[in-house]
């Protein structure tokens, strides 16, 4: 079994995180960047189903800048076998499109026979970009999941509806995406960190992919404007003179919020 876990490094949900009103990219310099938590979850899904199948190989892929790589490494801390990281200039401040088929080609020149990822990233929270490397690849795709068992050549798991909950099947090759309801990731531990220096690490190109940055066969998002988000404004205060609730009663209704 080959599963291969996609990893972003992003800017610390904890941290300041803007926007280059130049460039439209994420201001790297304006907060620390880490591993963002949905996809260290979902090597976690990955680790723990290695650790009870010891046949099993567990690379970390990551679309990421070359200053990335210390980020990346977290992942071979954690227990994966190796790691593979997409670097190429033409990439900065690339669209889903561009990413998803990106990444698709990496994935072909791996191998693999589940892909496992977060259902949306902290940073572009595009939430859509598993479906379209699946799309790419041809192969089945189970959305948002709350579990996820791997076992018979299929991969199982719960999503959850606004009326209820499914249990879904896909035979593999397939690429899933989980949610935060999986447990989370285990800390590196020093042994952990000392082996990831050795483990393989390989960088690749878009050229080595065969990937065109500017090809016109496939869609590219055009930025057309961009601004500062507006600072928030205090909202309408009632104070009680007697008659706030007449007058909460008239805000809600004014406001169509009743």
């Amino acid at each position: 079994m080959k599963i291969v876990v996609l990893v972003k490094e992003v800017p610390d949900t904890y941290g300041d995180r803007k926007l280059n009103l130049e460039t439209g990219l994420a201001d790297r310099g304006a907060s620390d960047t880490v591993l963002d938590e949905i996809g260290e979850r979902a090597l976690e899904v990955a680790l723990s189903y290695a650790d009870a199948n010891a046949d099993t190989e567990v690379v970390v892929l990551s679309m990421s800048p070359e200053s990335a790589a210390a980020t990346v490494r977290k992942g071979l801390a954690m227990g994966a076998s190796s790691a593979v990281q997409l670097v190429d200039e033409a990439l900065a401040g690339a669209d889903l499109g561009l990413t998803a088929e990106a990444l698709a080609a990496a994935l072909q020149h791996i191998g693999y026979d589940l892909v496992i990822a977060g259902n949306e990233s902290t940073d572009g929270s595009g939430g859509v970009l598993p479906a379209m490397i699946a799309e790419l690849l041809d192969v089945p795709n189970a959305t948002s999941l709350n579990s996820v068992e791997i076992a018979d050549g299929e991969v199982r798991g719960e999503r959850a509806s606004d009326h209820g909950t499914m249990q879904v099947t896909a035979a593999l090759p397939a690429v899933i995406s989980i949610t935060e309801r999986l447990p989370d990731a285990r800390f590196p531990n020093f042994k952990g960190i000392m082996a990831a220096k050795k483990k393989p690490f390989e960088t690749l190109s878009l050229s080595e992919l065969g990937v065109d940055a500017d090809s016109t066969e496939a869609s590219r998002s055009i930025m057309i404007s961009l601004g500062e988000k507006p600072p928030r404004t205090a909202g309408t205060k009632i104070v009680d003179e007697g008659d706030a609730g007449e007058r909460l009663a008239e805000y809600l209704v004014q406001n169509r919020l009743a």
